[in-house]
Formats: structure tokens, C-alpha cells, sequence
């Protein structure tokens, strides 16, 4: 979201469409904790929105999507990373998952800064079987992205893939350990990367 400030540089076309789908993203919040995910439409949502059906779908291409409203600033975050040209490249693949750490510890503290609305979206995915097939979806995304980030930082692509799976794999861990609670979810995911590390350890010694 945009602080105040911010949004006073914004050009006044470009505020307006973000004020119209700030509304979109709060009705269907709305009404998906008044009647449930299913019971909502669309239209319901555009009514409650006072905008048209043609700028809900200028946003959004469904209702699951603005469920995943946030996921796009998350993804935006990754920009950060890349082009960090003073990043060596990954010595090897223990060295590819240590970049991978700082990333996704970074995205999980952006994940979890909003405690209460980190916790609603976990109860509403886990309550459908469509958002889940949509959040595990998604999180291959992330893992492509990450990966991407490591090629070009120079990984080679099979090392690239395997860490970002591994790192997903950490993220996910943690998640289910943390029994989704934002308040430990980073300290669960940092300890997730510190095991997978050590069996790099005790293979190497």
C-alpha cells in the first residue's frame, strides 16, 4: 500500500486507479468474512465496491485472485534482489541456498507484517480447495523467481533449481511447524534453513 506522502506524487489517473482497486481488495475481504469465500460473487463484490465490473477485471482476473491481493507486492520485493552485482555467484549448491535464506527471510518478514491479515488469508486458503490449488501454484512462482534470481547472480540452471525448491521447501516446513502463526513464522523458517544447512556440514566432513 501507498503512505500518504507517497500517494501525493502519484499522478491523479494512476491514484484513482489505485483508490478503485484498494476498494475492490477491502469489499471482498469484507464480504468473504460476513458470508464465507463461496457465497460471494463478483458481482457482490463490484456492488460493494461501487466500481464496474470492467475495472474489477482490470485487477483481477477472478474473485480467487484478490484472495491473493498481496502476493503481487510480495512478488514485487524480489525486484530487490536482483541486480545486487556485488553478490558472488554461488560457490556451489549449499552456497546457492545461503543466498536464498536472506530472500526468503526477507519476504517472510514483509509476509508477516500485518499479523492479523497474514492470519485471515491462511484461514480462508486453507478453508477452499480452489485457493489452495492457487496458493500452490503460486508458490512454484516464487520458487521460479527465486531461481532466477540465482542464475543471474551466475548459478548454473540444474543448481539454481534445486535450491529454490529446497529453499520452498524450508519456507513450507516452517509453515506448517509454525501452525501458521505469523509471530514465529521467521524464527521457524530460519531454523528450517539452519538444519537443511548442517546436513551440508555433515556431509562434507
Amino acid at each position: 500500500m501507498y503512505s500518504g506522502s507517497m500517494r501525493d506524487q502519484v499522478p491523479l489517473r494512476e491514484r484513482k486507479q489505485i483508490q478503485a482497486r484498494e476498494r475492490i481488495v477491502q469489499a471482498a475481504n469484507e464480504l468473504f468474512r460476513e458470508r464465507g469465500f463461496d457465497a460471494v460473487s463478483v458481482t457482490d463484490i463490484v456492488d460493494r465496491a461501487e466500481v464496474g465490473r470492467t475495472s474489477f477485471f482490470r485487477y483481477f482476473g477472478d474473485k480467487q485472485e484478490v484472495v491473493f491481493a498481496r502476493h503481487q507486492e510480495i512478488l514485487d520485493a524480489i525486484g530487490d534482489f536482483h541486480g545486487q552485482a556485488s553478490v558472488p555467484p554461488p560457490a556451489d549448491l549449499a552456497g546457492a541456498i545461503v543466498q536464498l535464506r536472506e530472500v526468503v527471510i526477507a519476504l517472510c518478514i514483509r509476509m508477516t507484517d500485518d499479523p492479523e491479515a497474514f492470519m485471515w488469508h491462511s484461514r480462508i486458503v486453507a478453508s477452499n480447495a480452489e485457493l489452495r490449488a492457487r496458493s500452490a501454484l503460486k508458490l512454484q512462482h516464487l520458487a521460479g523467481l527465486l531461481g532466477d534470481i540465482l542464475v543471474a547472480r551466475g548459478a548454473d540452471q540444474s543448481t539454481a533449481a534445486l535450491a529454490s525448491q529446497l529453499a520452498l521447501a524450508c519456507y513450507q516446513a516452517a509453515y506448517l511447524t509454525a501452525e501458521r502463526d505469523p509471530r514465529t513464522l521467521v524464527a521457524a523458517t530460519e531454523a528450517m534453513f539452519d538444519r537443511l544447512l548442517r546436513i551440508g556440514d555433515r556431509e562434507q566432513s
